[in-house]
């Protein structure tokens, strides 16, 4: 596979995948929109697919409203909108729910919302009196606009499939990370979960990766953003160290797990997430040389400006392109991660 520091690539061997039609394109059933918060990304699942973006009018009101009109047919058509909520959030999610508003006004058969990335995640139950579960409210949101069926990525606690009242598909991109790691021939590995909530994604990667020992590290969260680390549980000395993650997002977290881990002898540290976030200082403490190298995928773009020497992303356009022609054929999504 080839890997390229701070740039996307197209690869997921461990994928089932199966051959697609030679006339997918000719299917008038099938039609592939994208919103504006990852266009580079909606344009590599249309060209797996071999087809191309539908076409759409988006304009902004001097207030900052959004609007949307799809310019061409969709009538009885299966529609599939790309769009992560990630920065700006809000103006993203609007943008997605005009967009399945504006398709069910349009006499689409089946709206499927394709979120890469799902925002307003991390609130996903209430830790104290009179919060807001906002994971529930933009899923309340969604179905509400129309939407038939959700496809998302990686999601950031898997109680959230619950939170709606429609299929929806969760995909993971592990697989394309795993491909990535695997092509490296490490040594020694052992993978290491952030906090002790994330033990389930961590043992389910080192299970992949030829059963690999498991380490966690013990925080105490003091605030949003701000993370104490404590101390690590399990052995770490003389090895590598794979931090596992659904998303980097200041990257205190993961920044102050490194250096421990460091502390505690581990000869090389990579970190592995899905959504790269990374909201301000998260740049300078990912690069800041505690990391052999930050390993994410392109579910959310990531500007020039927040590229750095260590960065490596990874493409998920395949994996979702699979996903897209599975759900259109009624095949098995599932069966594409045995």
């Amino acid at each position: 596979m080839n890997a390229h520091r701070g740039s996307a690539v197209l690869s997921s061997t461990t994928l089932k995948v199966q051959p697609l039609p030679t006339a997918l394109n000719e299917n008038n059933r099938l039609r592939l929109f994208s919103g504006s918060a990852n266009t580079v990304l909606s344009q590599e699942v249309a060209r797996y697919l071999g087809m191309d973006l539908g076409p759409m009018i988006r304009k902004g009101f001097a207030d900052g409203e959004l609007y949307i009109q799809i310019q061409e047919s969709i009538r009885g058509c299966d529609v599939y909108l790309i769009q992560p909520c990630c920065h700006p959030v809000n103006d993203n999610l609007m943008e997605l729910l005009i967009m399945v508003d504006a398709c069910r006004r349009a006499s689409a058969r089946q709206v499927t919302a394709v979120i890469p990335y799902y925002g307003y995640a991390r609130a996903d139950r209430k830790t104290a009196g009179r919060e807001s579960i906002t994971a529930k409210l933009v899923a309340n949101l969604i179905t509400q606009s129309g939407a038939n069926r959700v496809l998302a990525m990686d999601l950031h606690s898997a109680q959230i499939q619950g939170y709606f009242d429609i299929p929806l598909d969760h995909v993971y991109g592990s697989p394309v990370i795993l491909d990535y790691l695997k092509s490296k021939n490490l040594e020694d590995i052992v993978v290491v979960s952030p906090d002790v909530g994330g033990v389930a994604r961590a043992r389910a990667f080192a299970k992949k990766l030829n059963d690999a020992p498991l380490a966690i590290i013990d925080k105490r969260r003091q605030a949003h953003n701000v993370a104490e680390v404590m101390n690590v549980i399990g052995d770490v000395r003389g090895k590598t160290a794979v931090l596992v993650d659904d998303m980097i997002d200041t990257g205190g977290t993961i920044a102050a797990g490194a250096k421990l881990l460091r502390e505690e002898g581990a000869s090389q540290v990579y970190a592995c997430a899905t959504h790269a976030v990374f909201s301000p200082p998260a740049v300078e403490r990912l690069s800041s040389g505690v990391f052999e190298e930050v390993i994410v995928t392109n579910t959310i773009p990531i500007p020039e400006r927040d590229r750095f020497p260590q960065l490596v992303v990874l493409s998920v356009a395949n994996l979702l392109g699979e996903t897209i022609w599975r759900i259109h054929d009624d095949s098995s999504v599932s069966s594409m991660f045995r």
